[in-house]
């Protein structure tokens, strides 16, 4: 509760529309997520176009899927901080979360809906030129992209689809993507690698909304959490991380053992948070477990990552 009081009175002084209030509504903590999958599709490109005589890995196409990724990440975080806005769910004095920055007056609500146009085009402009590496097929994910990012926030995640939101785009479709831009295919490996992947990040989303549960009862918001309860819910955050590193067993089967030893580290660790989480069990106190959390999720996917590559 201290720590919480003390990050209200740092932000505090945020003046409106200034650089600290557009970092804060960028919500930098919430790139790792953007980056992981992007990583581990990069690594396991790397590894096959090495063991290939006919494909060379291609950097422009690696640098264009980072910056894509944490373009659209940044656009989605303004999608959701106006949007939750608008509808009223993002209610200041209930809050357990992060500040947000429109609930807040640090943004405009005027210069977050120009913000908004302005990463929505910039992430468009920047993974186009992934069709001369991957074909027309790169608009179409392009596309799905920006608009079910627009369609989480306004519907469902209110639907208690987030978490299959998350398993889709923030795993299946960036792992194998990444891969698809080299081999123009996708290997079971990359498939069940790229869902490994999503599920871990997934726990960030069932903690976020384990802490927010009453809220969002209160608000109409059904999700997994309020659908079926605290106990399912820790069952669930507890499962995503072993289900992740157990599907880490098919890089040993691949040739990459280390890319099964090394995620060990991350699974104790998520095991210790989910612990935390059950004791915490409810209030702002769950924003530790959430940042320890996004910690975890990023030393799974370099893990996995350096597991690969050595």
């Amino acid at each position: 509760m201290q720590d919480n009081d003390n990050n209200i009175r740092k932000h505090h002084d945020v003046k409106r529309d200034s650089p600290k209030a557009w970092l804060l509504a960028a919500r930098p903590k919430t790139l790792s997520g953007a980056a992981v999958p992007v990583m581990i599709g990069l690594a396991l490109t790397y590894n096959d176009t090495m063991s290939s005589d006919l494909v060379s890995f291609n950097v422009t196409a690696a640098v264009l899927c980072f910056l894509f990724a944490m373009i659209m990440q940044i656009d989605a975080n303004f999608i959701n901080d106006f949007f939750d806005f608008a509808k009223g769910t993002d209610d200041s004095e209930k809050r357990l979360g992060p500040r947000r920055a429109c609930a807040q007056g640090w943004v405009s609500i005027d210069r977050m809906k120009h913000a908004i146009a302005a990463t929505t085009c910039l992430a468009c402009v920047t993974g186009l030129p992934l069709v001369f590496f991957g074909g027309l097929e790169m608009i179409l994910i392009g596309l799905l992209c920006v608009i079910f990012s627009f369609l989480y926030t306004t519907h469902l995640s209110y639907m208690g689809m987030g978490d299959i939101l998350v398993l889709v785009f923030f795993g299946i479709v960036p792992v194998t993507t990444v891969y698809y831009l080299q081999f123009h295919t996708v290997t079971w490996t990359v498939f069940w690698a790229s869902v490994g992947c999503g599920i871990a990040i997934d726990a960030l989303l069932i903690v976020n909304n384990f802490r927010d549960r009453d809220t969002d009862r209160e608000s109409g918001k059904q999700t997994i959490v309020v659908r079926f309860g605290a106990t399912t819910a820790l069952r669930l955050y507890l499962a995503t991380g072993w289900i992740a590193y157990a599907l880490c067993l098919l890089f040993w089967a691949e040739g990459h053992p280390l890319a099964f030893v090394l995620p060990t580290i991350y699974v104790v660790l998520h095991s210790f948070t989910w612990l935390k989480i059950k004791r915490i069990y409810r209030g702002k106190a769950l924003n530790i477990c959430l940042g320890e959390t996004a910690r975890n999720i990023f030393i799974y996917g370099l893990t996995v990552t350096i597991g690969l590559l050595l």
